[in-house]
């Protein structure tokens, strides 16, 4: 059975490198909800019927062998999937409240602040020079990783979404979704 992603250390630096963070992200994703299938697979036990002959004859459209037993997809999501999206939410969570503070760190804020007074002091005549009146101010550190976490927290809803129903055929469907059974199991850990 696969492991759950170790969680990295949350720090800001952490948050403001965006090739670390999604590299994070995208080794987490892929060890577990990428690869839902293989990891699901490896949770059949192998066959204690030897080989039908017969089972080639014709196409099969139900793979009665492929649904997994209750208490094995139980022991997946609480053991490897539950706690890596756990890890994925407080990653993303904590980069997203970085990302509303404010940066005293900010390496660019003196070059932005001395654009933006030059910018104002600069003398527009869009008659001589039509692109004379652009200027496109400098984006904060800030404001690129707020960007990041609204695309991060999407893909990560979409890749959810589509573990969750991969896991509704092969163990069974869930009257719930996958953000509700995650929330409950989150609601059960902190007890």
């Amino acid at each position: 059975m696969s492991q759950p992603s170790p969680a990295p250390r949350l720090t800001p630096q952490f948050c403001f490198n965006q090739t670390a963070l999604r590299d994070f992200l995208r080794i987490s994703r892929g060890t577990i909800d990428d690869s839902i299938t293989q990891n699901l697979n490896a949770l059949l036990t192998p066959s204690r019927r030897g080989f039908d002959p017969a089972s080639t004859s014709s196409r099969q459209w139900s793979a009665p062998g492929r649904i997994l037993p209750p208490g094995q997809c139980g022991q997946f999501k609480e053991k490897v999937l539950y706690p890596s999206w756990a890890v994925r939410s407080d990653v993303l969570d904590y980069c997203a409240g970085v990302a509303t503070s404010p940066d005293p760190e900010d390496p660019d804020s003196v070059l932005r602040q001395i654009e933006d007074v030059r910018a104002r002091e600069r003398t527009v005549n869009e008659r001589l020079d039509p692109y004379s009146g652009r200027y496109f101010p400098r984006e904060a550190r800030t404001e690129s990783l707020a960007m990041l976490m609204r695309n991060e927290r999407a893909v990560e809803k979409i890749i959810r979404i589509r573990t969750w129903n991969l896991l509704g055929e092969r163990c069974g469907s869930s009257h719930e979704s996958a953000e509700e059974a995650f929330d409950k199991w989150r609601t059960s850990q902190r007890q």
